[in-house]
């Protein structure tokens, strides 16, 4: 999966993520630890580690399947970008996320 991809989709849904899954995340994501990096930080095992990241990936991927905000974000983008007129573009990307 692409990485660029799941840190869109997590800066959208990660409120719907428990504190534990978001420092595994961050961990590989944005700090980018390794596997056996991030089981020395946390004491666990490595294994334990690709599993809730798997799962973590998985969640992202099935909130985005059902609310589709990614894709709806991606969307209302590409139809600012069309707009000519800059007093409306800004104020639709104001209020826009």
């Amino acid at each position: 999966m692409d990485r660029i991809y799941l840190i869109d989709l997590y800066d959208i849904y990660s409120d719907l993520l428990n504190d534990k899954k978001k420092v595994y995340f961050e961990y590989y994501y944005f700090d980018n630890l390794s596997l056996s990096e991030i089981s020395e930080n946390l004491n666990i095992s490595r294994t334990a580690v690709h599993k809730s990241l798997k799962n973590i990936e998985d969640k992202l991927k099935f909130y985005e399947e059902k609310l589709e905000l990614y894709k709806k974000r991606k969307e209302l983008k590409e139809i600012i970008d069309k707009i000519n007129d800059e007093d409306i573009k800004q104020k639709l990307e104001d209020i826009s996320w």
